[in-house]
This record gives C-alpha cells, structure tokens and sequence, in this order.
C-alpha cells in the first residue's frame, strides 16, 4: 500500500511536493474506502485532476521512473537531465524521491537523492509513521569523489560474515550511479531479509500504467487460466462492446512463421529454452502481443482473438481490428481483477483515454462501492463527470496546478472544507478550485488575421 510519495526538481516540481493516500480525521464519508493497517489507515482511491501541462503525468512519471531506477539497478536514460528548468530558490541541482509504503504489514521508507546521475544517498528504514523512531535497514552516502560508504544496523555491523559481505559489496559490485536496494535484496542474509520485501513493492506490488501500457502475455493466460478468462470475458461483454468471447489462438511455431523463416523461427526457440519460465512475448507493429511458449515438449504461438456477434453470426477478429476503446478496456482487465483481490498498488494515467465517460464512472462506481477490495486505485484524469462524492471521498480527490513560477502544486479537495453535499463538478468547472485551463488567450485570438489570402 502506498502512503505517501515526495518528488523534488523533477520535471515541473521545482520545490518538495507530496502526494498521499492519508485519510482526514475531520471526514466522515465513505468509511469503507479506508485501509486499517494495524491500526493505521489508508485511502483505497485517489484521483488526481488538472489541465493540460499542470503537471499530473509528471507525478506519474517521476514514480514510473522511480521504480525504474530501483528495479533496473541503474539511473533510466529518460532521468537524465529532468531537473526542473526555471530557477529555484535554493539553486540545488539534487534530485529527490521518497516513499513510504506497506510491505507484508511492515511499514518502509525509502528515499534517493540525485545530483548530476550520482546517488549521494540512498536510504531504508521501517517506518515509525511518525508515532515512533525509524528503524535503520540500510544508510548509503557517496561524497563527491563518489566514494560510497553504507552503514547498517549495529546486528549486522557486529556479525563477522555480514561484514565480510559489506566489504566484498562496496569493493566489488557497488557503483556511484546505481541503487544497492536490489542488490541486498538478492543477497542471502538473515538481516536483509527486509530490504527484500521493499525491493518486492517496488519490483511486484506497484503497478503503473500509462496510455501506452500493454497487459503482458494476455493471450497466454485466456489460453491457461479457466477463471481469468470467464472473469475477463464477462467483463468485456458488461461493456457492451460486442464482444461474445476471447479466445487465444494456438499454433505451432513453424506452423505460425512458415518453412522459409527456419532462421527465425530457430531463434525464437532459443530464447523461449533460455527464458526462466519458457515464454518470451513480443509485440508487433499492429499492436498484437505474440506469445511464443514451451508447453509439452513443443514450442507454440499464441495470440489473442476477439468474437464479436451480429445477429446470429460471430465473427473472429484481431486485435488491430478492434477500436482504441475496446483495446483500452482490454488493458485494464487485469488491472481491475488483480487490484480487487490483491494488496496491489495500481497508477492510471488518464483513466479515461478513447473510453466513454459513462463507462468509465460505471467501472470507477464499481471499484468504489466494492467493500472487499484489496489494493489501491490512483489515476490521473481529465473526466469532471467522476468528481461525485458518492464515489469519491474529498481527500481522495486531488489536483495539481502550476504557479507563476511553472512550478506544479499538488492539493486535496479535503483542503476547502467543502459540504459533503456540494455539487464539486460543478464548482471544479467554474474554476472554484483552480487546476483547470485559462481560455481567455484561445478566446481574444483572431486567428483570420493570419490568411494569407
């Protein structure tokens, strides 16, 4: 579960912002969107509104690029050169991102900065959730003759074999530009059996998806998963869509690629035997994934296949005949089943992208009036017709807004105090809580000045 995300000079957060998933004492709606966690509480939704170029994809990005940088063990090339553009007042070229999260009941912290593509420090505690003192799991500093030092517990520091592992670490495999989360997680020693469960949040627990997200080896779980496919079949057929069934192709490779690419077809084979699982997927240029997989001895193919009916007749298609909605709904299939049965962490960048607004809300109410959901649903959204209060309780509605400065600001409706019963779209258009665009310039253009004529 997330608690709370910091971003510093990334991207358009020119200051410390936060986003968080803390509930307001003072709010008594909904009571059921609320997480107890041992008795601490989280927010099961959030949705985050703002216009064009605010600076919402940019808090999805930041922590997209996050965990990236955590689970690839190396500072992504799209980080690179993201400091924020206009002057900040304390011209600081370091980078941050902290989080705080819930792991297997164990509340983390965990945070990075970043000056120049160097990890000057890069820490880990369990979390006190400011009730009690943090507990140190590991501390790492590198100074600026990017040095690095790491100092761990006084249990780990006063173990001869742990220590010994320390100095083979620092000499052999620990870089200035990489993290060490992943790196201690993958070792084999009794006190860094937590940094293994932090490494698995960001590696298993969080989930993002951006409008260009592809649900992985879809074809491959219709083919195998009796469950999944009924529950993603009826989902699909709820949308109404026209969509009777799904179904995955299945052909042997040679079959699928044909006798004269031998080549090809003996390479793919070779990285479907090299492959822990035996599956490798691929995505071809019309947007179908193609699964190439070891079952019984033989290696196949599979391929998603869509059954639509017209009056009696149905009729199989291809993915690359079906509209951009009807593959946006496919997308989140998954998505939707694993974050109601799972401790999963779901981002959405803009939620709504080529899919109705009627729809949509239907699919949000849903999650929302659900009370035996497991995970989180935070996404970013244009669509005003979801700001209702029976879906949404006031401080799981936030906007991001850029100041003067260009600097993004993130707020929560929870900060006007508003009436449980006031029309918030209403007030959200006419602009009552700012985050939306200024069309005064678009209005005063005299765009037939520039004819040519």
């Amino acid at each position: 579960m997330l608690i709370r995300f910091v971003v510093d000079n990334v991207f358009s957060f020119g200051s410390q912002k936060e986003f968080n998933t803390l509930p307001n004492k003072r709010l008594k709606t909904l009571n059921s969107h609320k997480y107890n966690l041992d008795g601490f509480e989280l927010l099961k939704m959030s949705s985050i509104y703002g216009a064009n170029g605010a600076g919402k994809s940019n808090l999805v990005k930041s922590l997209s690029l996050f965990q990236s940088l955590v689970v690839n063990e190396e500072i992504p090339y799209e980080l690179k050169d993201t400091q924020f553009k206009f002057k900040r007042k304390d011209n600081s070229e370091k980078q941050t991102f902290a989080i705080e999260f819930f792991q297997e009941n164990i509340p983390f912290y965990y945070g990075i900065e970043l000056i120049e593509n160097i990890i000057m420090t890069e820490e880990l505690y369990i979390s006190g959730l400011g009730q009690s003192k943090d507990i140190l799991l590991f501390e790492r500093k590198t100074d600026i003759e990017e040095k690095t030092t790491i100092k761990f517990p006084d249990e780990f520091e006063n173990d001869d074999k742990s220590v010994l592992l320390k100095d083979i670490l620092l000499e052999e495999f620990v870089k200035p530009n990489e993290p060490v989360l992943k790196l201690l997680a993958n070792r084999d020693n009794k006190f860094l059996k937590d940094s293994k469960k932090a490494f698995c949040w960001f590696n298993e627990t969080l989930q993002i998806i951006t409008p260009k997200s592809k649900p992985v080896a879809l074809a491959h779980r219709i083919d195998k998963e009796k469950k999944f496919k009924k529950y993603a079949q009826d989902l699909m057929s709820s949308f109404n869509v026209g969509i009777t069934s799904l179904k995955s192709e299945k052909k042997k490779i040679k079959e699928f690629f044909g006798e004269d690419n031998q080549d090809e077809v003996d390479n793919l084979i070779k990285k479907v035997e090299d492959s822990p699982k035996k599956m490798i997927g691929m995505r071809m240029t019309s947007g179908d994934e193609l699964i190439v997989v070891k079952e019984g001895g033989e290696v196949w193919v599979k391929k998603l296949k869509i059954e639509h009916k017209s009056n009696q007749e149905k009729i199989m298609f291809d993915l690359d005949e079906e509209s951009d909605g009807t593959i946006r709904l496919l997308d989140f299939v998954p998505a939707f089943q694993s974050v109601i049965k799972e401790a999963k962490v779901y981002i959405v960048d803009e939620i709504e992208r080529s899919i109705h607004p009627l729809l949509i809300k239907e699919l949000v109410r849903k999650f929302s009036e659900d009370t035996n959901t497991k995970g989180q649903l935070i996404f970013t959204t244009h669509e005003s017709n979801l700001l209702d209060q029976e879906l949404f309780r006031q401080d799981e509605i936030w906007f991001a807004e850029k100041d003067l400065n260009g600097i993004t600001d993130l707020y929560s409706l929870s900060d006007f105090k508003e009436h449980k019963t006031i029309d918030i779209r209403k007030g959200y258009l006419n602009g009552r809580y700012g985050s939306i665009p200024f069309l005064g310039n678009l209005k005063d253009l005299k765009w037939h000045k520039y004819d040519s004529n």
